[in-house]
């Protein structure tokens, strides 16, 4: 089940890293063209590039439910088939055809009088309807790709049959979620407005559980409640709008802000005490290797995964700390009235684009909250580690051999050989895949896997979820190992 949950989570990220180019477009679109938000005649060339941008995005961020689709669809399916993808999309419009308000009042006509209900299938092309859709579709292509059926309907068998077999299922899903999917919707709208009626202690228990729930990629279900509009709340997508909390009903961007100190400063204290922390010969290699890389990389964008994924497992401990720090600045962020918004993450980036939005507010208190939250982090960490003795980065007990390869060399190739040196050559090699810091791999004999040669490569970490399962954390240049390992397996 938690490598289900897992493989889960980095078809999630497929999606989701279309997001930037959308921040992107939308951030220099408003910049341009102020009238998109505020109201107002636009004329002018320039304001007119402006709301072409701005559109350009939307047509992203408005869609990212049938972006889930496809990313679950084809992340989920074996070999990354875009049959999976295909399946996914037809589940997608059998349910939300079948499910529709005007479609259902029909059917059963008593549901027009319950205004919860109705409301509830006016949201059902929402991202968790999209996954749902992206799980059956990718399902359907593991189970079914390779039917042989009789020969008169030969042109079905295999792949063929994937899509029929997915709109089949689907039908028989849209007849159950008819009755259970407004007791879900029911329960989103209870845990929204239990959320929001905490106001910011609220949005520090969301942030805490944000970060607790990465290891397992649940956070991606819980963030598809706050931040899109599966429960009518969808602070993300109102944010990048350009309304302003006079047109909701909660403080706009208040499940956002307080991501930013935390992972533009906060990561990078925390990095810099494990460094100060780690063991004499290690500090080096650390700071020059993957924990600077790994902080310069939340600030200026807010990928996190290489700095949590390097010490989650080594100390989990800690990891709860962490996911503690982000709930108590987050409630203080919101508290001050600090708000920003993001479309991938809370790095720089977002930070300078959402910043000309309407609903951004002090975002020169980044600079304080900046300050106090690298000095929190370095403090806290600095002081649980040494006084817990807590095994992070550079301080295993097991000492390590000379590190022959360093992934900042840029020398893919050796890493990867290494890597695949590790695992027990490419004959113990079951499967390969990669996330976008991690390298996925499923061995035939698990006895045969070296961390100690693994950790040669100048890699983040290693990590054992399952029985037959290695993870190698590499860091954002993992695309490029990972083609050079399918190569070498070969």
């Amino acid at each position: 089940m938690m490598k289900y949950l897992q493989k889960l989570g980095k078809s999630l990220m497929l999606p989701v890293a279309c997001l930037p180019i959308c921040g992107l477009l939308m951030g220099i679109g408003y910049l341009l063209c102020p009238a998109t938000m505020q109201g107002g005649d636009i004329t002018g060339f320039v304001p007119l590039v402006g709301l072409f941008l701005v559109k350009a995005g939307a047509a992203l961020i408005d869609n990212i439910a049938l972006l889930f689709v496809i990313g679950v669809g084809v992340g989920m399916s074996e070999d990354h088939d875009g049959t999976g993808g295909v399946a996914a999309l037809a589940s997608w419009l059998m349910i939300t055809t079948l499910l529709n308000t005007g479609f259902v009042t029909t059917i059963i006509p008593s549901i027009a009088d319950d205004v919860n209900k109705t409301i509830a299938f006016d949201k059902i092309a929402n991202p968790f309807i999209g996954i749902i859709a992206g799980i059956i579709g990718s399902s359907c292509y593991n189970r079914f790709k390779n039917t042989k059926l009789p020969d008169w309907l030969s042109f079905f068998s295999g792949k063929r049959c994937v899509s029929i077999i997915a709109g089949v299922i689907s039908i028989l899903v849209s007849v159950v979620l008819l009755f259970v999917w407004p007791l879900i919707f029911g329960g989103l709208i209870a845990l929204g407005e239990d959320i929001v009626g905490m106001g910011a202690v609220g949005a520090g228990i969301y942030a805490f559980l944000n970060r607790l729930l990465i290891p397992v990629g649940l956070h991606h279900a819980l963030n598809n409640v706050f931040w899109f509009d599966t429960i009518g709340l969808g602070d993300l997508s109102h944010f990048w709008a350009g309304e302003t909390s006079a047109d909701v009903t909660w403080s706009l961007g208040m499940y956002m802000s307080g991501f930013f100190p935390c992972m533009m400063f906060g990561v990078p204290g925390a990095a810099l005490a494990m460094v100060h922390t780690a063991k004499n010969d290690k500090k080096k290699k650390l700071a020059a290797g993957l924990l600077l890389s790994a902080a310069v990389c939340s600030f200026v964008c807010g990928v996190t995964e290489p700095f949590e994924f390097s010490f989650m497992f080594l100390a989990p401990a800690l990891y709860l700390v962490y996911a503690l720090l982000y709930g108590i600045f987050t409630t203080i962020v919101v508290a001050i009235g600090f708000r920003a918004g993001f479309c991938f993450s809370g790095g720089a980036t977002d930070l300078i684009f959402s910043a000309s939005l309407p609903a951004a507010q002090k975002t020169w208190l980044i600079i304080p909250l900046g300050i106090a939250a690298f000095v929190v982090f370095y403090v806290v960490f600095r002081f649980a580690i040494a006084m817990f003795d807590l095994k992070t980065p550079g301080r295993e007990d097991d000492e390590e051999d000379e590190v022959n390869v360093v992934l900042a060399n840029n020398d893919f190739t050796a890493v990867a050989a290494k890597v695949l040196e590790g695992v027990g050559g490419k004959d113990n090699v079951e499967s390969i895949d990669n996330c976008i810091t991690r390298l996925r791999l499923e061995v035939k004999d698990p006895t045969l896997v070296n961390e100690k040669v693994i950790k040669q490569a100048g890699v983040a970490g290693v990590i054992r979820p399952g029985k037959t399962s290695v993870q190698v954390v590499i860091g954002t240049k993992v695309q490029f190992v990972a083609d050079e390992f399918k190569k070498l397996c070969k």
